[in-house]
């Protein structure tokens, strides 16, 4: 064990014990991102985005556990929590007051997967079909009328 001195003691037992990674654990609701399968932000969960994809996830990986994010009202959980119930998946709400993150939803192992992709693929489709709806915006047109 390193040297440790008092400093080092006190704020231990102040703060409690540091956990590696404790920035990606506030993230994703209290686990790592290695261990992840499906993250589904806060968006996806109130919306239903992603619910097939969710309930894909967990026919494949029957052993994981759903992570929810507490400060999502219950009536936007209700079909996750459903889903959870169907495969018997374990799920539990994460409430944490200190920490504030996008995720809604998080459906994880107890040890790492080092999955590449965890986070729906919508979102990048969307978020380029708004690019190129921009480029046909009220701008574009007006261009397009003095370059003709």
């Amino acid at each position: 064990m390193a040297n440790r001195n008092v400093d080092d003691y006190l704020t231990e037992g102040i703060h409690g014990t540091r956990l590696p990674k404790d920035a990606e654990r506030k993230q994703f609701l209290g686990t790592l991102r290695e261990r992840i399968v499906l993250a589904l932000t806060i968006g996806q969960v109130m919306t239903d985005k992603g619910i097939e994809k969710l309930e894909e996830a967990m026919k494949e990986n029957p052993n994981t556990t759903l992570l929810i994010n507490g400060h999502v009202a219950y009536r936007f959980l209700k079909e996750e929590k459903d889903l959870a119930k169907k495969y018997h998946i374990t799920y539990t709400t994460i409430t944490n007051e200190e920490s504030d993150t996008e995720i809604g939803a998080v459906l994880t192992y107890d040890y790492a997967i080092d999955k590449e992709h965890i986070f729906l693929e919508e979102e990048k489709e969307e978020a380029a079909q708004e690019e190129g709806e921009e480029k046909t915006g009220f701008l574009s047109k007006i261009k397009n009328i003095f370059s003709n």
